[in-house]
């Protein structure tokens, strides 16, 4: 049984003179749609530009705007010009929820069942079993990937359910331990999701049907989540799968290349970096490390060759900023893990930081946004050099593995079952 739950809005006549409605006219028409639409953010590399943020806080950090519990989670959090999105986990449920962005009060909810039948690792006690995907929004609809492998595709005005897949029943999704963590991506008119399983390793869905307009290769899901990168004017879909980094067409889901990375199989969870210089960086924790992939087209073909594979960097899944010829992450797994500078072009590392504990990363303004996983929260300027601390505040309890969304000065944090929004301007 699927239970959809909107709020009833209260709309008010407002009366306004011509210069007025003119005013506001040109002020909506600047309002970017979708301020936070997928994992990453507008350009998908956590980065935000045209922002000014303060250098400083007061004793009690950022201004709060508010706060509110949610159920158990650790999906993203995206934004539009209204509303704030997420999902969370109620007893045997999943829901995905929209709230108002600005006083995080409840739109509208949609609950779907969502029963583990076996808890797949031994640590749900510990960290819970709430979703952790982030959706992705379209023009008129949001994309969900649930921990079962259910993938809804739902109105963003009222919840309604547009098109349905179950990845794990219909196309029998590789199992993994921690369920479906993969987040979705649209391109173009598509919805494209890291599936596994015989022929479904890569799928596109029409964002407004649900049809399966490609499905293809037979790679081992992983934890990552897809980029779209461009190489000397094409666009490329890069896939960090089970065992091998794959790059295909996104339109027809061809494979352009492959490469066997070998790192840690199904413990693979980070996201890659790209770069203008064409240079693939991909990272795992545990008994993996870092690797430095240069993409060579000529032609219809791509060639890959590697730079340099190292241990000094070892992401496990949180995330890396890259600026310029050096990537940023927190490195380690379960032990200490250091905000760590490394060289692209060489793979030496330039410093490591043990200012925080494990942590995730947002940048703005010429700034690091930093949460680390026990709730502090900081901006840092960085040289090569080492890291600078402006300000830092600890301001969640829990485990915060969320990564954070920035909508001009407005920051959203989400811990396992709170989610927040501060001032940062």
């Amino acid at each position: 049984m699927v239970k959809l739950k909107n709020r009833a809005i209260c709309k008010t006549h407002i009366y306004t003179t011509p210069c007025l409605i003119l005013l506001l006219a040109i002020s909506c028409s600047t309002i970017s749609p979708t301020e936070w639409p997928r994992w990453g953010g507008t350009t998908g590399d956590f980065k935000v530009s045209s922002v000014k943020l303060s250098n400083s806080w007061s004793n009690e950090g950022p201004l709060k705007l508010w706060s509110r519990e949610l159920g158990e989670g650790y999906s993203g959090i995206l934004v539009d010009h209204s509303k704030a999105y997420t999902m969370y986990r109620q007893a045997e449920s999943e829901v995905l929820i929209a709230m108002d962005k600005k006083t995080g009060s409840t739109v509208w909810e949609f609950t779907y069942p969502a029963t583990i039948k076996k808890k797949q690792d031994s640590t749900d006690k510990k960290y819970g079993l709430g979703p952790q995907s982030t959706p992705v929004l379209t023009k008129s609809s949001i994309v969900s990937i649930g921990w079962t492998g259910k993938m809804y595709c739902l109105r963003k005005d009222n919840g309604e359910v547009i098109w349905q897949h179950d990845l794990t029943e219909k196309y029998n999704a590789t199992p993994m331990s921690r369920g479906f963590s993969s987040s979705p991506i649209s391109y173009q008119n598509l919805v494209i999701a890291l599936v596994g399983g015989s022929q479904h390793a890569l799928m596109a869905f029409h964002q407004d049907t649900g049809e399966v307009l490609w499905s293809k290769h037979n790679f081992g899901r992983s934890h990552s989540s897809p980029i779209i990168i461009n190489v000397n004017g094409s666009d490329q879909l890069v896939g960090l799968m089970d065992n091998e980094v794959v790059g295909v067409n996104p339109l027809t889901g061809e494979l352009l290349w492959q490469f066997t990375h070998g790192l840690a199989g199904g413990l693979t969870v980070s996201t890659p970096s790209w770069g203008k210089d064409n240079t693939l960086v991909i990272s795992t924790a545990y008994k993996g490390g870092t690797r430095a992939l240069k993409l060579i087209k000529n032609d219809e073909r791509t060639s890959v060759k590697e730079l340099w594979f190292n241990k000094r960097m070892r992401l496990h899944h949180g995330n890396m900023i890259r600026l310029d010829d050096v990537v940023y992450s927190s490195s380690g797994d379960f032990g200490p893990a250091f905000f760590t500078a490394l060289q692209v072009s060489t793979g030496d590392v330039l410093w490591k930081d043990r200012s925080f504990t494990k942590a995730t990363f947002l940048y703005a303004d010429k700034k690091f946004i930093v949460l680390d996983e026990s709730g502090t929260l900081a901006l840092v300027k960085v040289s090569n050099d080492g890291p600078t601390i402006l300000a830092k505040t600890k301001i969640l309890e829990e485990n915060c593995w969320t990564i954070p969304s920035l909508v001009g000065t407005t920051l959203y944090l989400r811990s396992r079952s709170r989610i927040l929004a501060v001032d940062l301007g």
